[in-house]
C-alpha cells in the first residue's frame, strides 16, 4: 500500500488524468522566518497572534499562506524536520488538515509513528556518499516518495548540488524552489509555484 494522501485538492484533476504534483513544504525558513528581520521590517519580523511558550517562534507563521497553499494545484506534502508535530502544530495555525509527512529514509512512507518528542540533525538518513556530494537528508527520500510524478520542493536550504542530483536522478520536471529564510514565502515565491504547479 503507497503513503497516505492528502485531499487539500481533491486528489487529482477532477477525477480524470494524472494525479497533480506533489509539493514538498519544509517549515522553517519557508513558513517561520528566522535570522535578521528584512530591512523592511525594521522593527522583526511580523507576528500574528500570542507567543506560544512552548514554540516561541509560531506565531510568526502568516495564516494567509494557508488558504494560498491549499489553492496551488497539487497535494501538500510535509517535509521537515517538525516530522508529524507539523500536523499537530502548524496545521492548524494555517488552517490545513492534516498532511503526509516525508520521513529519513522513508522511501515514500508516511510517518505516522514517531513521537513528537523525537528529534533529527541535518545528517539523519543521510549516507556517507550524500553527505560527500553535499546532498540534503531530504534529497533521496523525496525522489523515492515521488516515484517519477513532476514535484514542487520548498525549502531554504536547497543546494546546487541537490538540484543537479534530481535533474539526474529524477525522470519528471521537478522545481526545486528556495526560499529566503529571512523572509519568509512571499508573493514573488507563490507566483513561482503556482505558474510551475499550473503546467506540470
Amino acid at each position: 500500500m503507497g503513503p497516505a494522501r492528502n485531499d487539500v485538492d481533491g486528489g487529482g484533476r477532477g477525477g480524470t488524468g494524472p494525479p497533480r504534483p506533489l509539493l514538498f513544504l519544509d517549515v522553517d525558513g519557508p513558513l517561520i522566518p528566522f535570522g535578521a528581520p528584512p530591512r523592511r521590517h525594521p522593527g522583526g519580523h511580523p507576528t500574528y497572534g500570542p507567543v506560544d511558550a512552548t514554540h516561541p517562534l509560531l506565531n510568526r507563521i502568516d495564516p494567509e499562506h494557508g488558504p494560498r497553499l491549499a489553492a496551488l494545484p497539487c497535494e501538500l506534502v510535509w517535509a521537515t524536520t517538525w516530522m508529524s508535530e507539523a500536523n499537530a502544530t502548524v496545521a492548524p495555525r494555517l488552517g490545513l488538515p492534516a498532511l503526509p509527512v516525508l520521513a529519513p529514509g522513508a522511501g515514500g512512507s508516511a510517518d505516522v509513528g514517531r513521537s513528537a518528542d523525537d528529534e533529527w540533525s541535518a545528517d539523519v538518513g543521510r549516507s556517507a556518499e550524500d553527505a560527500w556530494y553535499g546532498l540534503h537528508w531530504k534529497t533521496r527520500p523525496l525522489l523515492a516518495w515521488a516515484a517519477g510524478r513532476p514535484f514542487a520542493w520548498v525549502d531554504d536550504e536547497i543546494t546546487d548540488a541537490d538540484r543537479s542530483w534530481v535533474s539526474a536522478h529524477h525522470p519528471a520536471p521537478a522545481l526545486l524552489h528556495r526560499v529566503e529564510p529571512g523572509l519568509g514565502l512571499t508573493t514573488a515565491d507563490f507566483g513561482v509555484l503556482a505558474a510551475w504547479l499550473s503546467h506540470h
